[in-house]
């Protein structure tokens, strides 16, 4: 399989490419989920239950786990000769398509287990990189997609089974009928990632320009933040009536989404909606998808959201602040929401939330309870970040005055003989040119 450049673009592009298409029938999977010597078994079932939720949002069935403890690794096969041979009986017994482990594992064990146990091998970061793949519904999310992957891939090109090619059509933009990525040489690949990063640094250029409209503007910008399936997006939607796509699965949402959103005092702010957090996200994806994560970057404040229905909600919150903290915007002002209060699991996880962080809000976003209190605290969020201040302008000077009302909420202006006084919250970026004329 070649480079085709007969659609006359640039672009370089991969003959016969398909959509992604799956059998009727439903994969089964084997999950082994390895236990180091320092991790307790209620830590390990806990990954255990997050990969099984990753495995069937990526619409494979899981027919067993198996827990195995880690030792010492073996270089070859990770989890040495004598495990091996267990697993491979089995996978004889109940007959499973692939094998998932909790872990990444590197090419050289990945393509020694296919050879040894006859089926696909696949690991955590292929599980999450294909719902990414199967979820990319704009250009970027596309793009961003198959850069991941395809940098994930090319260590792995030698391998028996490529993306899960034994058992269905493949991934988006990844592979014609009857062919895989094993037919695509390193140059190839690495001309396509060439191309890909190209065309994100343009998508990434626009998205520079629209965040810079928005910032340049009046309006204050929060974003909603949190692990995966948290429920980002249906508050989004309670809040805004955005519309955004909302499912009890992992990963829903790829792309922001913004929204104009009123609060109760009249004022005016934009949300923006962002992909989801995960403990131990690819590196690829990451990188991949730094532009729709800067979305927290940039915002003026952040609402973190909580599961309180997770099993594990301050891990949660602790892989939500990990992340926050390698984007550089943990100085931020955010409100933490322990969502799904009408389905809490864990209480006393609740009440240590509480004692970790203030504020922090009950809500259901199912029931709506907590959802006023939420904008209340928005707009006493916004008050601290922009207090009212008082302006003496001089009568001549116009051109402030029109300044404050293209850039601040005035709540009062007063026309005397000394100067036009202006009480108004402007954020601290448009505050320069008054500085002087400040009286309070």
């Amino acid at each position: 399989m070649g480079i085709d450049y007969s659609n006359g673009s640039q672009e370089p592009s991969l003959k016969g490419k398909h959509l992604y298409q799956t059998k009727e029938e439903q994969q089964t999977a084997l999950l082994l989920i390895l236990v180091p010597p320092t991790e307790t078994m209620q830590a390990a079932s806990r990954r255990a239950e997050e990969l099984k939720a990753l495995v069937d949002t990526m619409g494979t069935e899981s027919v067993r786990t198996e827990y195995i403890a880690l030792r010492q690794q073996n270089s070859a096969t990770l989890i040495g000769s004598g495990k091996v041979q267990t697993i491979k009986l089995l996978i004889e017994e109940i007959g499973v398509d692939l094998v998932i482990f909790d872990q990444g594992i590197n090419p050289r064990v990945q393509r020694n287990l296919e050879k040894e146990w006859e089926t696909c091998v696949i690991d955590r970061d292929e599980v999450i990189l294909q719902i990414f793949a199967d979820r990319a519904a704009t250009k970027e999310a596309a793009l961003q997609v198959e850069l991941a992957r395809l940098e994930y891939s090319l260590p792995r090109l030698t391998r028996r089974w490529t993306n899960l090619s034994r058992q269905q059509g493949g991934v988006k933009g990844t592979r014609g009928e009857g062919e895989t990525q094993l037919e695509l040489d390193r140059r190839q690949v690495q001309d396509r990632i060439v191309w890909l990063k190209s065309q994100l640094e343009k998508v990434v250029q626009q998205r520079s320009i629209q965040r810079s409209q928005r910032m340049n503007g009046n309006i204050p910008t929060g974003a909603i933040v949190g692990y995966t399936n948290s429920g980002k997006s249906s508050l989004l939607n309670a809040l805004s009536n955005a519309g955004v796509l909302v499912e009890d699965k992992l990963f829903a949402t790829l792309d922001p989404t913004t929204r104009m959103v009123k609060l109760p005092g009249g004022e005016e702010i934009l949300l923006s909606d962002t992909v989801g957090f995960v403990s131990d996200l690819p590196h690829t994806l990451v990188d991949a998808f730094k532009s729709t994560l800067e979305e927290a970057t940039y915002a003026d404040f952040l609402i973190i959201v909580c599961d309180a229905s997770h099993p594990d909600m301050l891990g949660s919150y602790t892989t939500t602040v990990q992340v926050l903290e390698e984007l550089g915007c943990t100085d931020k002002p955010a409100i933490v929401l322990a969502n799904k209060m009408d389905m809490v699991l864990d209480s006393f996880a609740v009440t240590r939330l509480k004692s970790m962080y203030s504020p922090v809000l009950e809500t259901s976003i199912k029931t709506g309870q907590g959802l006023d209190a939420l904008l209340v605290q928005i707009g006493a969020t916004l008050h601290e970040l922009c207090p009212t201040t008082t302006y003496m302008i001089p009568n001549h000077r116009h051109d402030l005055v029109a300044h404050i009302h293209r850039f601040g909420q005035v709540e009062s202006i007063e026309y005397t003989e000394e100067g036009i006084i202006v009480r108004t919250r402007l954020q601290q970026r448009f505050q320069g040119k008054l500085n002087a004329f400040r009286i309070s």
